[in-house]
């Protein structure tokens, strides 16, 4: 937005100064004339003594007056220029972190998130404000940094299944006898991880923008409504799926909190042991807070692997299962759901093998007809 130009706050603070010291002297000066000046007489004559002449008249009001106007003008004057001087100084020494933090802001504004103010000395307004920027241009340049990798990553994963289609249309082109039923399954398969792709980047979009309506859900039941889904799915694997927990009433999206268990759930099902493992869905609630835990049995999992599971793309060639292995957005959308719930999503590797995924939300009062 164009503004019109105006005075500088360094100048509006001197003049502050300047006009709160001559407000002082003038009413200092008042103070001198109203209790000093109003108890001399107007006139006084100090009677002669008989035949030594009228007598002898001393200064009265208006010489005191006349005599004290001048100096009480000079005194107003010089206390103008102090002020100025002296408020334009105070100004700028005052301002100078000011000047450290609009440069730092011009150059975020020109694409610059590395720099930071890192104002030195204690804790005062505009080091909280430095601070508090330093931490917004950190926090900038992290999800910039991340929405680049994203977009770099979605682009090669969109690419894959483009470039699989048009191998596939070339190999037919250049051999007609190729069987067209063979083709048509393959190209099928492409498309469809193609379209599935592009519904979890849609997803994922949706959560981080939180173009959501938030209404009040009960988590243990959407747990039961993820896991009764993908129950066939465990049955077919042999594994066992064991559910417990209290009523955890959140306020939230109940197709996205459906969303965000089911991919826990179906993670939990696909990466376990090939036979007789076990997935745990459990709930918990706390005075201010709702707890959804999914843990499962499988292979043991190094730290910096888990560590790395929820970013996108990341599927974590250790746990991966050919017939399964997804987009790799499933625990990026959990964790993108988790945050636009303002919630905390934490990994944690289990000693025997597997993973714990344990999501944390704010609790919210449970409704009196339940």
């Amino acid at each position: 937005m164009d503004r019109a130009p105006g005075l500088s706050v360094r100048l509006k603070l001197t003049l502050s100064y300047a006009g709160f010291l001559m407000l002082a002297g003038a009413l200092l000066l008042a103070v001198v004339w109203v209790f000093l000046l109003r108890y001399v007489p107007e006139r006084v004559r100090i009677p002669a003594a008989p035949g030594r002449g009228p007598g002898i008249f001393i200064p009265n009001r208006s010489d005191l007056l006349d005599a004290f106007a001048p100096k009480a003008v000079i005194a107003l004057a010089f206390l103008l220029v102090f002020g100025l001087v002296g408020g334009w100084l105070l100004a700028g020494r005052m301002l100078a972190p000011l000047t450290h933090i609009t440069h730092a802001t011009r150059l975020a504004a020109n694409g610059s998130l590395s720099h930071r103010i890192q104002l030195e000395g204690r804790k005062d307004e505009f080091r909280e404000l430095a601070d508090a920027f330093d931490t917004m241009l950190a926090r900038l340049d992290a999800h910039v940094a991340e929405q680049q990798r994203f977009a770099a990553n979605a682009s090669h994963e969109l690419r894959t299944p483009l470039a699989i289609a048009q191998t596939l249309l070339d190999v037919a082109r250049n051999d007609p006898n190729r069987e067209a039923d063979e083709l048509v399954d393959r190209l099928h398969f492409v498309n469809t991880r193609a379209i599935d792709l592009t519904e979890a980047l849609l997803l994922l979009s949706r959560a981080d923008q939180r173009s959501f309506t938030r209404e009040h859900v009960d988590l243990s039941l959407i747990a039961e409504e993820a896991t009764e889904t993908l129950l066939p799915l465990a049955e077919e694997r042999g594994l066992t799926v064991e559910t417990a927990g209290d009523i955890t009433p959140t306020n939230g999206s109940h197709a996205l909190l459906l969303q965000m268990t089911t991919n826990l759930v179906h993670n939990a099902i696909v990466h376990n042991l090939p036979e007789q493992g076990t997935v745990w869905v459990t709930t918990a609630v706390h005075p201010k807070s709702v707890l959804l835990a999914v843990e499962n049995t499988g292979k043991e999992l190094a730290p910096h692997v888990v560590s790395t599971l929820a970013e996108p793309f990341q599927r974590g060639t250790e746990r991966i299962r050919t017939d399964h292995a997804g987009v790799g957005l499933g625990l990026a959308i959990v964790k993108s759901i988790v945050h636009a719930h303002d919630g905390t999503l934490t990994l944690t590797p289990r000693p025997a093998g597997g993973l714990r995924v344990t999501v944390q939300l704010p609790a919210a009062p449970a409704h009196t007809n339940r």
